[in-house]
């Protein structure tokens, strides 16, 4: 029981700390040790929480003493205590970088609250039973990515922030409505007493509707074609550190939400549903490789990066077998890590170059050597170039698309790694070679050393892949094999 009771830790803590950061006042430094104290003992409660669920299973906690599927529920399986604690790392590593490259003005006021409310909406949707309440914590951390969005103020914030709310205010209200529309069918929002009933609804057209409602909601939310549009033009506006927040973190939980939704919900749908997942996660890949080929901004190459890999997870789920799941969460959790490793590496090149243009920049790898070596084994990391962390989810995801005659998904899987790799190296080859010049000494050392710490952590992820291998594999279970999902929760 006291297990069952720590679920809710990730969540509250830093909640708590987000409170306590707003009666601080306009106290930079403090706030500053607040924040990364809050994000450590939420780190800590994550590992402690991934260990239990490894070794005894799923757990959950029935919030108000009600049974399930009468309570609102609490539920940590291996999937979610994994991207819990990938995400509460990120965001501890990137309060660290934030001390030297989000800027005084930004901390006094309310940088370091937003962050950890939005790390409160992000583990509360990880950890949620019940739909309606993943729509809450959805509104969480999309309200504290309003606040980041527009923190400082600057104009292209402004202009972009309008977009950007605009698309997740009409998206929530689909979401509400296509929840409603589950709702009057099924009589419960309790995902596994859902998952449990919706097979015996007579009428499967209102349960096909539902399909594509959410998957509008999550599309959107994880930037897939055509609804990506608000993505590159958002993301680019706020600073460096908000920015990697957002492309390793809010995209994957628009992908983990139809994980679990499709799996639960949607899986026997029948081809329609899935041919339209198919068809949208492909075109993800596609445009999303157009865009980093056409750009020589790096902020814009790795974003449109972000969206090759959300198109690549999601082959992994339309495909849904086993090894197919488990190549999807592999490359979910290599994603999240290696994109904010990249995206810090990126920011200390700016903060140095005070350029985004790599067509501008040359001959770095002379005065930042260890600058240049760390981002190329994170641009052969995302790549995916063996045993680096990017190679496994691919494997098992062209491997699966291979077996069940996926061909041409798997095809366009494997040319995407090569334009992937095309527009990460030519960053690497325009910014540390070729002409330069003498630029002034900037303050890094925290910056580079978060950034290290992230690179290595994603080097770690793929050589320990083996180690990892039943971490992930239980992982995958409740995705492929969802009445385990069902079952856990004593639901019958």
């Amino acid at each position: 029981m006291m297990m069952n009771n720590l679920i809710v830790f990730p969540i509250i803590i830093p909640a708590i700390t987000a409170i306590i950061l707003i009666c601080l006042g306009k106290q930079p430094i403090l706030k500053r040790m607040v924040a990364f104290t809050g994000a450590l003992i939420t780190l800590i409660v994550s590992i402690y929480q991934f260990f239990h669920v490894f070794n005894h299973g799923t757990v959950y906690l029935e919030l108000g003493n009600w049974k399930v599927p009468y309570s609102i529920v609490l539920v940590s399986d291996m999937l979610s205590a994994l991207l819990v604690l990938t995400t509460t790392f990120i965001t501890l590593i990137m309060i660290y970088y934030s001390f030297q490259s989000i800027g005084v003005d930004r901390e006094t006021y309310y940088y370091y609250t937003s962050v950890m409310f939005m790390l409160t909406g992000l583990n509360g949707a990880f950890t949620t039973g019940d739909i309606f309440n993943l729509f809450v914590f959805f509104e969480v951390f999309l309200i504290s990515s309003y606040v980041l969005m527009i923190i400082g103020g600057t104009k292209i914030q402004l202009q972009e922030s309008i977009k950007y709310i605009l698309v997740n205010v009409t998206s929530s209200a689909f979401f509400v409505l296509a929840i409603g529309m589950l709702y009057s069918v099924i009589g419960s929002l309790n995902m596994a007493d859902m998952s449990n009933r919706i097979a015996s609804i007579k009428d499967q057209n209102i349960i096909i509707i539902c399909a594509v409602l959410f998957i509008f909601v999550f599309a959107t939310k994880a930037g897939m074609f055509p609804l990506y549009f608000w993505l590159p033009g958002a993301y680019y506006a706020p600073p460096i550190p908000i920015l990697a927040l957002f492309g390793a973190l809010l995209t994957k939980v628009g992908v983990y939400a139809l994980y679990r939704t499709y799996s639960l919900f949607f899986s026997q749908s029948g081809e329609f549903v899935h041919n339209i997942l198919l068809i949208l996660a492909l075109l993800t890949i596609i445009f999303g490789c157009i865009g980093a080929l056409a750009y020589y901004d790096m902020k814009k190459i790795i974003i449109y990066n972000i969206m090759i890999a959300v198109g690549v997870i999601i082959v992994g789920l339309v495909i849904y077998t086993k090894d197919a799941t488990i190549g999807g969460i592999y490359y979910l959790i290599h994603d999240m890590i290696i994109k904010a490793s990249l995206f810090m590496l990126i920011g200390i090149i700016i903060k140095i170059t005070q350029q985004t243009d790599i067509r501008n920049i040359g001959g770095m790898i002379k005065h930042y050597p260890l600058l240049g070596f760390t981002y190329f084994i994170a641009a052969l990391s995302l790549v995916g170039i063996p045993p680096l962390s990017g190679f496994y989810g691919k494997y098992f995801i062209v491997k699966a698309a291979m077996n069940e005659g996926y061909i041409i998904s798997a095809i366009i899987v494997l040319l995407s790694s090569l334009i992937v790799l095309f527009s990460v190296i030519k960053i690497f080859l325009s910014v540390f070679f070729g002409k330069g010049e003498i630029y002034p000494h900037q303050p890094i050392h925290k910056m580079m050393t978060a950034a290290v710490i992230m690179t290595i952590a994603a080097v770690l992820f793929g050589v320990m892949s083996e180690t990892l291998y039943p971490v992930v594999e239980k992982a995958a279970l409740s995705i492929h094999a969802p009445e385990t999902y069902v079952k856990s929760l004593g639901v019958k």
